[in-house]
């Protein structure tokens, strides 16, 4: 992957609104969880991959840093409902996983990380205000896990 592959949403842009369905098959869109809260967007390349479950066993093991009054996590992947359904039975993962399958990255591609060679998202991660205006963001290309470290600090700028 080159840095012209993709080109990701930058800090200060706003985010395009979306309508997906999650594992449960129910309809999320970005614009009813920005009435509410901030949104942090993680799109991952492919569910039961050895990277993809680390990073979301890490936002289960640690629910306290993306979902609060104020915060709310989404992971997004090009994987169909049904697939997601089935990793998060298995994995326990009770926050939405939202299937960006049909038409085939969409969203993946308006946020500016799909990866045409795979036709599955790269490793990116986007914090939004309520007005969807990206505050901070970390793409990582594959086989890089991503470091949520510097996310709670981010969150706690938006206060």
């Amino acid at each position: 992957m080159t840095a012209s592959t993709v080109t990701p949403l930058a800090v200060g842009q706003v985010a395009p609104d979306f309508s997906l369905r999650d594992q449960n098959g129910v309809e999320v869109s970005l614009s009813a969880l920005t009435a509410d809260k901030n949104v942090v967007v993680v799109f991952y390349p492919f569910a039961f991959s050895g990277i993809c479950t680390g990073e979301l066993d890490e936002i289960r093991d640690h629910l306290e840093r993306f979902v609060s009054d104020d915060l709310q996590v989404v992971c997004i992947s090009t994987d169909p409902m049904f697939s997601l359904r089935a990793w998060a039975d298995i994995q326990g993962y009770f926050f939405p996983l939202l299937s960006d399958h049909w038409p085939h990255g969409e969203v993946t591609r308006a946020f500016g990380v799909l990866n045409p060679a795979t036709g599955a998202p790269v490793r990116g991660t986007f914090l939004l205000d309520r007005d969807r205006v990206v505050r901070w963001t970390l793409v990582n290309g594959p086989g890089e896990q991503r470091d949520f470290s510097e996310l709670p600090a981010q969150v706690a700028a938006l206060s």
